[in-house]
């Protein structure tokens, strides 16, 4: 019945700081910008290589994200990566902080997050052969 997630949407408080963030320093590809003057707000679509596609929003005056303790809804967005340690360089080398890189227990594989400049938590995800799901 389902595929697969076709996008996220994501509210942002700096509409241009997080286009800068989404688009340069994560690699997301622009598919459409539109400015909504009735809601003065800005919808940029982009996607990822794998069309993964993820919606930011900007409208004025929104509630900031309760954060902890953790509220209900979504937790984070994850992102799966060939090398996490060469991104979390990247990332760290662009000024980006990361947590420490764990390891899955379930799995195997490592994982870390990191933060949007809203600080919505997104974690990386090292895909990989590694599995070792004790089920």
């Amino acid at each position: 019945m389902f595929n697969n997630i076709h996008h996220v949407a994501i509210i942002c408080s700096d509409y241009e700081k997080s286009k800068y963030f989404y688009t340069v320093i994560l690699g997301f590809t622009v598919i459409a910008e539109t400015f909504r003057e009735k809601r003065e707000s800005y919808k940029l679509d982009m996607k990822l290589s794998n069309g993964v596609q993820l919606e930011l929003f900007s409208f004025p005056n929104s509630p900031i994200r309760p954060t902890q303790p953790e509220a209900l809804g979504l937790r984070h967005l994850a992102f799966n990566v060939e090398n996490i340690d060469e991104v979390v360089l990247y990332l760290r080398t662009n000024g980006i902080p990361v947590e420490k890189i764990r390891v899955d227990q379930d799995t195997g594989k490592k994982y870390t997050f990191f933060q949007d400049p809203d600080h919505l938590p997104l974690e990386l995800y090292e895909q990989g052969d590694n599995q070792k799901l004790d089920i």
